[in-house]
């Protein structure tokens, strides 16, 4: 298994281990907060219960997906009856989060857990999972946030379902024991019918008992920063107002 990785995109994997790791974000903590984009519709669907597919319904399901999709990116169906494949996630996160640094030990590389930053996710990051119809939608969030070398706790996000449809966008929160393969192969390879979006969860939804004294520490850090960064931006923006107007006056009051 190989880790790639541009600005925008990345690879890994939940079947094996990697050695490789390359971090794609930026390290200006003082970036302006991404507005998420306003979606036309916001629903919260009703889940139907997973329907246990047989295993001729689920090699023809992949048959069928695999000549539907136009990458590389195929489902394979074991003896076993588990099936692997990929599924893509959009990073779609407002808030900073906190990043650990790498260290070389021994010609391999490892997270530092007493170096730690925090970063802005840029928009458009998106990250490529090789995963098996096994692993569920809370595995595929600790695995993002493994790659990533995320410190964060990993109930502070959530994976959600979004597909578009007559111009409107459909969103919805995953249960964290739902299975996001499963969910890829009933829908097919296209984007319109389905992608993933990881994001944060909203403030009234977070179980703040669930995180350590440190982990709440830091968010009340990082929210000290973005208000501080917020003052500025509004005291040089109000400043410039006060000087053009200051300009327009003394303009007005020479002679003609």
């Amino acid at each position: 298994m190989t880790w790639t990785s541009t600005m925008s995109s990345g690879y890994s994997s939940l079947e094996e281990d990697s050695e490789e790791y390359f971090f794609t974000a930026r390290t200006s903590f003082f970036k302006k907060p991404q507005v998420k984009p306003k979606l036309d519709q916001d629903v919260e669907k009703e889940r139907e219960p997973q329907k246990v597919l047989t295993k001729e319904e689920i090699r023809q399901k992949i048959d069928s997906y695999n000549s539907n999709a136009t990458d590389k990116l195929k489902m394979t169906l074991n003896p076993d009856n588990v099936y692997t494949g990929f599924i893509k996630v959009e990073m779609d996160l407002r808030r900073p989060i906190t990043v650990r640094s790498m260290v070389t030990q021994g010609g391999r590389l490892y997270s530092n857990n007493n170096n730690e930053t925090a970063f802005y996710m840029p928009k458009g990051t998106t990250n490529t999972l090789h995963i098996s119809s096994t692993h569920t939608v809370k595995e595929v969030i600790e695995a993002l946030l493994r790659k990533f070398m995320v410190a964060d706790n990993p109930a502070k996000f959530a994976l959600f379902h979004q597909s578009r449809k007559d111009g409107q966008v459909h969103t919805s929160k995953l249960l964290n024991s739902e299975h996001p393969l499963y969910l890829r192969l009933l829908a097919g390879p296209g984007a319109e019918a389905l992608s993933f979006v990881l994001r944060e969860h909203e403030t009234g939804e977070v179980l703040w008992e669930e995180f350590s004294l440190p982990e709440l520490q830091n968010f009340l850090r990082i929210l000290a920063k973005e208000e501080e960064d917020q003052f500025r931006h509004l005291k040089r923006r109000y400043g410039e107002y006060r000087a053009k107007l200051e300009e327009a006056l003394r303009a007005t009051g020479k002679p003609g």
